[in-house]
């Protein structure tokens, strides 16, 4: 037996044309809109209260100016606090919340939110 397709009397071909035309707009919106493309990494500039650093994949420059290295994932940063800082030997982590929050905690102290100096756009 043949499978028929009857045409709803209320649907015409232009209604249909044009719902097909909104969704497709619809799906290049969503295809073309940004998606954050650096907010999803902890490289940047982070402030908290008169402290800033910045990380630049496994670069780091720490609070009080040193730049070295440390092991660095996209979401992620830790380091030690070299001997000629204060803290020596503090093991400091970093993990993103957010695009614009971070949470560095330092070995055996609370763990504090860091925001982004700018907002990211």
């Amino acid at each position: 037996m043949p499978f028929l397709v009857s045409r709803s009397r209320t649907t015409s071909p232009s209604l249909a044309r044009s719902s097909t035309r909104r969704l497709g707009f619809a799906a290049a919106i969503l295809l073309l809109s940004p998606l954050s493309a650096s907010a999803d990494a902890i490289d940047g500039d982070w402030c908290f209260a008169t402290q800033n650093l910045h990380i630049q994949g496994p670069r780091i420059r720490t609070p009080s100016g040193l730049e070295m290295t440390g092991d660095y994932s996209r979401h992620g940063f830790q380091y030690t606090v070299p001997t000629n800082e204060p803290g020596a030997g503090t093991a400091i982590s970093m993990q993103l919340f957010s695009e614009e929050l971070m949470q560095l905690t330092r070995a055996g102290g609370a763990p504090e939110m860091w925001r982004r100096c700018k907002p990211v756009s």
